[in-house]
């Protein structure tokens, strides 16, 4: 009897220490949930239900997309931090949740360096600069200069406080030592639309918003509020080419796991979402949204990215004092 329990005692142990590899060497088994923390129908949700769709080859099962919207994406982000770290949850995140919203909301569930297992950076999308045609400046030295020599003429629209086109104001006064007006509303439609009227002078939005307006002449674009320039407006010069050194407030995407989601299971995520946006339909969504491919798309490199991103958003949070409940 004594042997019959030492036997089972040790078939358990080695099923104990088997559990994860086991684990992922089926995974996946059944379908996967990939949360957006932000409502169905902007460019987030499409961009994500394009690469569901292409998971599904790579991984051999449906990918579901599951729309938790609230709260800046936190309501989305706090349940997949909750749940169970077995690869079968998973959250598309952006800037807010991934990297802004720890310093900007008092009370948050999750910690965006602690509570994850970073999976893939999939690349940003960069902000662009855009005026009403009225505002007699073509560049962005001209716009500096008109702007400290008319105080409170310029104001910039946001699609709320403490959204990324609020927080590209506020960095860019900063640094460019201006003092424009934000004026905040409720979502980027009736910021655009307060924009192309002249309500408000000029705006930080995403270049899939603001294209066809700058092709077709309602709104002058400034620059690229990004590192680098964009396939979508190639002539178009960075704010750090016009002499804003350094300045970059691109929107970027990146997927993780709850903490503790096993080490195998990351690494059959990270080369999915490789050859998922390897993809024609995502490439052509890549190229029609303007979006940048990450240069660096292994977990170490989100995890890294998202730590030097926490600070620095942080810092100019805490100066501006912005805080919401």
């Amino acid at each position: 009897m004594k042997k019959v329990f030492a036997s089972l005692f040790a078939a358990a142990a080695l099923c104990t220490l088997a559990g994860p590899a086991g684990a992922a060497d089926t995974y996946p088994d059944r379908p996967i949930h990939l949360v957006v923390p932000f409502p169905p129908g902007g460019p987030t949700d499409a961009l994500a239900r394009r690469l569901a769709h292409a998971l599904n080859k790579p991984l051999g099962q449906a990918v579901i997309v599951e729309n938790k919207a609230g709260a800046g994406g936190n309501i989305g982000s706090e349940y997949v931090a909750q749940s169970k770290p077995d690869g079968y949850t998973i959250l598309f995140g952006t800037s807010g949740p991934l990297a802004i919203n720890v310093s900007l909301y008092k009370r948050l569930h999750y910690d965006p360096r602690s509570s994850f297992a970073p999976i893939i950076r999939i690349g940003h999308l960069p902000n662009i600069l855009v005026v009403n045609p009225k505002v007699p400046a073509k560049n962005l030295q001209e716009l500096i200069a008109y702007a400290k020599k008319n105080p409170g003429k310029l104001t910039f629209a946001s699609s709320g406080n403490g959204a990324s086109s609020h927080l590209a104001g506020i960095l860019f006064n900063q640094m460019a030592g201006t003092d424009i007006l934000h004026i905040p509303y409720k979502g980027t439609g009736p910021a655009l639309n307060d924009l192309l009227g002249g309500q408000v002078t000029m705006s930080f939005t995403d270049i899939l918003t603001a294209l066809p307006h700058v092709k077709n002449g309602s709104l002058r674009a400034i620059g690229l509020a990004s590192a680098q320039r964009s396939e979508a407006l190639p002539d178009l010069p960075t704010l750090d080419e016009e002499g804003l050194k350094g300045y970059d407030s691109s929107v970027f995407f990146g997927i993780v796991a709850p903490k503790g989601t096993p080490a195998p299971v990351v690494a059959k995520l990270n080369q999915a979402f490789i050859q998922a946006m390897d993809d024609p339909g995502v490439k052509s969504t890549f190229a029609t949204q303007g979006i940048v491919r990450a240069s660096d798309q292994t977990p170490q490199g989100l995890a890294s990215f998202i730590d030097a991103q926490v600070p620095k958003w942080a810092a100019l949070i805490h100066s501006a004092h912005i805080s919401l409940d």
